[in-house]
């Protein structure tokens, strides 16, 4: 029988003196969920800090391990960033909660390390080579060829890549990889070369086990069919498990934990899934249908420490679920009402700096000291604890779009040097160039670039074919670890002197000399592959190409293209790379999607009436301007055409908005 677990009075005041400040407790709203270890659904408004309360009873399960079955606990969250945090936060104070037989990591992860991995490894005897989207579709392309893909290219147009991601072979036909049912190419048929070089290109690369994310679900769905003892297995390794952001889990995520964990209710697992539905964005898009149906019991966290009485009924009326007798209840004493910016298309480039105009003023006031105090607060890594952003839905205007309105705004209208691979680095860039602009910049020191030069090199050796002996790619370690090794046997220094070009590197792109690295890096690459005993072949293009970064390059040596506040920066972005982030100030700029603006679709909403439109933009809509408003303690902005705010909101509440001019 399970160990039973009742969690007391004082295993929370040992929580509330690690994560909370001396003066604060845990209410009974957040004491209900802490206290529950049975299966149910906790859904948390944002700010609420559910994360916290997640972490409260991880610490407290910590102080009863081992549990007397043997069981751990499961922690799944859907991003690295997410399960980052609870490391960082919490590792010091629970070491044994981090190691077996617990797991503490992203969905993608668990169904790789327990179901996907192991089943191809007994299905083909060895481990697969790499599950990764960016490695995958490399080999793809140079197996299937143009000549190959053309027509199918011609049929699925921009749908092209979703279809050989979503596809997989099984015996010798193509299925969808959740449904595992059979699939043909959409007006192509089952029967044509374009199909039967399809699967035989999709056959070599999974069994040479190079794996895309989807073909983990698939090997796992595959898994759990043919061996459904694995199901009881994993009950008993995991009796707890804790599913945080459940809203951004897609439908064969969301699939494979109910069928694992729940079972319609038959699991021996406590299964709790944790998030919002209503911030239900992910990878840039609001999700219309949400998998995550409600079971009972189900918990709330409504009351927000983040936002102000003032904010939060303002973004209260954007929340496109209100069941479960949803509010927001505003616990910040914040006095600033939000405010509308108007601008024309002559005054447009004058938002953002009224924006940050508005804060210099109000801040200064001081019945604001507490805002004030929150700007300027840091972290101990020396980054700002609640910083300023503006931010927007849609970024760029894509080539094909044809832009014949002018009032028809994107982030790129109001900030010109705007560029979404500086955003966010990714691991894998088309050029050589791109590696020496987007490394991640928040990091104050030289390992991104560092990283980023060393994948680079990693990159050149995929582009070459070369390989470990079993056929395995480099990683980053065992490429330094190699060149030391093939150094010792020839005496020569090359590991020496590849270890102070990437040091010499990294500062001279501190420093802005990219073009200076760039150049230097070309010339180095005939040494670099000499190491393999190879030559430059299938790295050409990548070398030279630099259609990725022109425009960001022109931009970035123009002055005055970053904003700041009494020498605060503030940072341009979108609005999905902020989710989950507190901001002390945040500005929204409305921007056009499918031919409309936020102002347009959800004019009622600005006026005070709660979401009740079902037509799938105005849904999705409604969920990105949520989550953008729902970011800052203190002071929240948005920026709307005059023509728009003419035309819709001249009734608007001036009790609870401000409206200026740019």
């Amino acid at each position: 029988m399970p160990q039973v677990i009742n969690i007391s009075d004082i295993d929370i005041a040992y929580a509330e003196g690690i994560l909370l400040p001396p003066d604060k407790l845990f209410d009974e709203e957040r004491r209900a969920f802490i206290r529950n270890l049975n299966t149910l659904d906790l859904h948390a408004v944002p700010g609420s800090g559910k994360t916290t309360v997640l972490l409260a009873k991880l610490l407290i399960l910590e102080r009863y391990l081992p549990f007397e079955d043997g069981s751990g606990v499961l922690v799944i969250s859907h991003t690295n960033a997410a399960v980052d945090e609870i490391k960082n936060k919490i590792f010091k104070h629970c070491p044994r909660l981090f190691s077996y037989p617990n797991f503490i990591g992203t969905i993608q992860s668990f169904v790789d390390g327990f179901l996907a991995v192991p089943f191809f490894s007994q299905w083909q005897k060895r481990k697969p080579l790499r599950i990764d989207n960016e490695i995958f579709w490399e080999s793809f392309l140079k197996l299937y060829p143009t000549n190959y893909r053309s027509a199918l290219e011609q049929r699925l147009g921009n749908k092209f890549k979703s279809f050989i991601e979503e596809t997989t072979v099984v015996n010798d036909g193509l299925v969808h990889f959740y449904t595992l049912e059979p699939t043909v190419i959409p007006n192509i048929g089952s029967t044509t070369q374009t199909h039967i070089n399809l699967v035989r290109i999709r056959k070599d690369l999974l069994k040479k086990g190079i794996l895309n994310f989807n073909d983990a679900y698939t090997l796992s769905r595959i898994s759990i069919s043919k061996r459904p003892q694995i199901i009881k297995l994993l009950q008993s390794r995991f009796r707890n498990i804790f599913v945080d952001e459940m809203q951004d889990m897609d439908f064969h995520q969301y699939d494979i934990l109910e069928r694992v964990f729940y079972i319609q209710g038959e699991s021996t697992s406590n299964y709790q899934r944790i998030g919002d539905r209503n911030q239900a964005i992910f990878n840039g898009h609001a999700k219309v249908e949400i998998n995550w149906s409600d079971r009972t019991p189900v918990l709330s966290l409504n009351g927000s420490q983040r936002l102000s009485s003032y904010i939060a009924n303002v973004v209260s009326k954007f929340a496109y679920d209100q069941s479960n007798n949803f509010s927001i209840v505003g616990l910040n004493d914040g006095t600033i009402k939000p405010h509308i910016i108007k601008y024309s298309i002559a005054t447009i480039s004058n938002v953002i700096p009224v924006f940050l105009d508005k804060i210099s003023q109000i801040s200064q006031l001081p019945e604001n000291e507490t805002f004030l105090k929150r700007i300027k607060l840091l972290n101990s890594d020396g980054t700002y604890k609640y910083p300023i952003r503006v931010i927007a839905w849609n970024a760029e205007w894509n080539p094909e779009e044809e832009r014949t309105d002018d009032t028809k705004v994107r982030l790129t209208d109001y900030y010109h040097f705007f560029s979404k691979d500086e955003q966010k680095p990714k691991i894998d860039y088309k050029n050589l160039e791109s590696y020496l602009i987007y490394y991640d910049k928040s990091k104050r020191s030289l390992e991104s670039i560092r990283k980023n030069i060393l994948s680079l090199f990693l990159q050149i050796l995929r582009l070459e074919g070369i390989t470990e002996i079993n056929g395995k790619y480099l990683t980053k370690r065992r490429l330094i670890d190699t060149i030391n090794e093939l150094s010792q046997n020839k005496k020569d220094g090359t590991y020496e002197r590849f270890k102070l070009k990437l040091y010499e590197w990294s500062i001279d792109i501190i420093r802005e000399k990219v073009n200076d690295v760039y150049f230097e890096i070309i010339q180095y690459i005939p040494e670099y592959l000499a190491i393999f005993g190879k030559r430059i072949h299938g790295c050409q293009k990548f070398l030279n190409s630099n259609t990725e970064v022109n425009e960001v390059v022109e931009a970035e040596a123009l002055p005055n293209i970053k904003y700041a506040v009494d020498g605060i920066e503030v940072k341009v972005t979108t609005v999905h790379s902020v989710k989950g982030q507190t901001h002390s100030a945040t500005l929204y700029l409305e921007s056009s999607y499918y031919g409309q603006h936020e102002s347009e679709r959800l004019f009622n909403q600005f006026l005070g009436q709660g979401f009740d439109d079902r037509r799938v933009r105005h849904k999705e809509s409604t969920k990105m301007v949520y989550v953008g408003l729902s970011r800052p303690t203190d002071f929240l902005c948005i920026a709307i055409h005059e023509d728009r705010f003419n035309q819709h909101l001249n009734d608007i509440d001036l009790d609870l908005w401000e409206i200026i001019e740019a």
